[in-house]
């Protein structure tokens, strides 16, 4: 039984460390964000603010929220910040919850 407990511990662990990643995507706009990084190598605040309905403030409040979850990162050039996607770490802890959801949880 000591053995499940820490079996459980762990996953809820990954679980944990999961939940910042589940709460950026699931903001409509966020995921917008995402696409339009997807589409481009890297994009600043103004190039996605002008293909977003939002206003420059609130386009750096999503991007600020995707940077702290690890979705995506930035380069600075001359003056501005240039935004792109990271999602190897993301990627990689999203397979290792998975794989310990499908090892250790009673799935039917």
């Amino acid at each position: 039984m000591e053995e499940n407990k820490s079996v459980h511990e762990i996953t809820m662990n990954i679980f944990r460390k999961s939940i910042p990643i589940f709460q950026a995507l699931s903001d409509c706009t966020r995921q917008q964000i995402i696409l339009l990084l997807a589409e481009n190598d890297e994009l600043n605040v103004n190039e996605i603010s002008d293909r977003l309905p939002l206003s420059r403030p609130a386009v750096s409040h999503h991007l600020k929220a995707l940077k702290q979850a690890g979705i995506i990162d930035s380069n600075q050039k001359g003056t501005g910040n240039y935004y792109y996607l990271t999602l190897k770490e993301s990627v990689e802890l999203m397979k290792k919850l998975l794989k310990a959801i499908e090892e250790n949880c009673n799935i039917r």
